[in-house]
């Protein structure tokens, strides 16, 4: 598969370039990003071309990658689609429902697959966890916290999106992509309240009849920042845990998975309409945040 890079940022940089040039069943084809000196150095780091031109990219590849940030991910990610390339997306699918629901609409009238990189999808252990807890079922409760100090230390993604949407946005998706398998789709956004900095504070039921909360900063004391998901039910109570593997082996594993996807026409778990729904919830939620819900 010939695949295109979209974006070079800190994200393309220490994640997606090396996964796409190291990949062995992979031909990196390019790299296009709004800055055209920053593509051009990437791009020569790696060995491959820079594109000036990002639909002469589109043309010259069976596939995109896009590190870029979500407003401006989702007009190129429908734009690649109808291009006819496959897409490997990053979280959040876009920041309003109808961005999103755009994408999936270019992706299904094109036929092509699509995989979005939510990082525990793709590291061994939290996927065969999140996997085996689903098939036991019995939950009656969760717990996930996703505490990050991007906002108060020296952070490459301290980035004006991040500041403008908060938590929320960036690590919710995360949380998400970790319960939805698990307990089910939401049902209902029961409750939003905020915390200290970008904080949020979130009460969902789930349609599996369980109901989780949600802690998510990106402005924790870097002490207590880390990850956490409990499950509590008829089997007792079990942890999320850790990842072993770092992004770039995870961003391998979900380039692999576009490739079946690809092949196969079968569509993925994290395709786009996976993704759309997380941002209808998230959409939800921060509707209920600014006290504007309904």
């Amino acid at each position: 598969m010939r695949i295109g890079l979209l974006g070079t940022g800190p994200w393309a940089q220490m994640a997606h370039a090396p996964a796409l040039s190291e990949h062995p069943d992979l031909d990196f084809a390019g790299v296009w990003g709004r800055r055209p000196e920053a593509a051009k150095e990437l791009a020569e780091r790696h060995g491959t071309r820079a594109y000036d031109d990002v639909d002469a990219l589109l043309a010259d590849v069976d596939a995109v990658a896009v590190a870029l940030p979500p407003n401006v991910q989702a007009g190129l990610a429908a734009r690649a689609a109808r291009a006819g390339c496959h897409l490997l997306l990053d979280k959040p699918l876009a920041l309003t429902v109808e961005e999103g629901r755009a994408v999936v609409e270019a992706v299904r009238e094109a036929g092509v697959a699509s995989v979005v990189f939510f990082t525990a999808r793709f590291q061994t252990r939290t996927e065969a966890w999140i996997t085996e807890q689903a098939e036991r079922g019995g939950w009656f409760t969760a717990r996930a916290q996703w505490l990050g100090s991007v906002f108060t230390g020296d952070s490459p993604f301290a980035t004006p999106w991040r500041r403008e949407k908060g938590a929320l946005w960036d690590v919710g998706p995360h949380a998400l992509s970790v319960l939805l398998p698990v307990l089910g789709d939401v049902r209902r956004v029961a409750a939003v309240a905020p915390g200290p900095g970008d904080t949020a504070h979130l009460v969902l039921e789930h349609a599996g009849g369980a109901s989780s909360t949600l802690t998510l900063s990106l402005t924790a004391p870097p002490a207590a920042g880390g990850a956490e998901v409990e499950l509590r039910g008829e089997a007792g109570a079990t942890l999320l845990p850790e990842g072993a593997e770092g992004a770039v082996a995870a961003l391998a594993r979900a380039a692999d998975a576009l490739r079946t996807a690809a092949r196969t026409g079968q569509p993925h778990t994290c395709d786009a309409g996976f993704a759309l729904r997380v941002t209808e919830i998230l959409a939800a939620a921060e509707a209920m945040l600014h006290g504007d819900a309904g």
